[in-house]
């Protein structure tokens, strides 16, 4: 097999014509790298979240940390987180003009603290019939 091209192949075809730029500008336009001018007033930056007034709760993390501390260790700080996270979901429902961006960190802080509500009345209530049961 030969490295030669087929008969009447001309090979690639010539480059196309790039328009002609003024001396000295090349490729870029002439405010290439500079900063942007700023936005005009009353602006709103675009937001990941929606837009608009992009926040956090402030209780967030506290009621993360109690519903994760009431599973492992402590059932009351499970009411706590449980509470706690109610009243903050409703405070996040109530403002539709906000945005939380930490709405899922409280949303399972509350699901935890139900959870380790549920089980330590399930513990409670083993423990009575436990103690019933004992004492017969």
């Amino acid at each position: 097999m030969s490295d030669a091209p087929p008969p009447g192949w001309g090979g690639p075809p010539p480059p196309p014509q790039q328009p002609q730029q003024p001396s000295g500008q090349g490729p870029y336009p002439a405010n290439y790298g500079q900063q942007p001018p700023p936005p005009p007033y009353g602006y709103t930056a675009y937001s990941p979240y929606g837009g608009g007034n992009v926040r956090s709760h402030p209780q967030g993390t506290t009621i993360l940390v109690f519903g994760i501390l009431g599973l492992l260790i402590c059932g009351p700080l499970g009411i706590a987180a449980w509470v706690m996270g109610q009243k903050a979901m409703n405070e996040i429902n109530a403002d539709p003009t906000a945005t939380y961006t930490n709405r899922g960190q409280v949303n399972a802080g509350r699901i935890c603290g139900i959870i380790a509500t549920c089980l330590m009345i399930l513990g409670i209530i083993i423990v009575i019939i436990a103690a019933a049961a004992g004492s017969n």
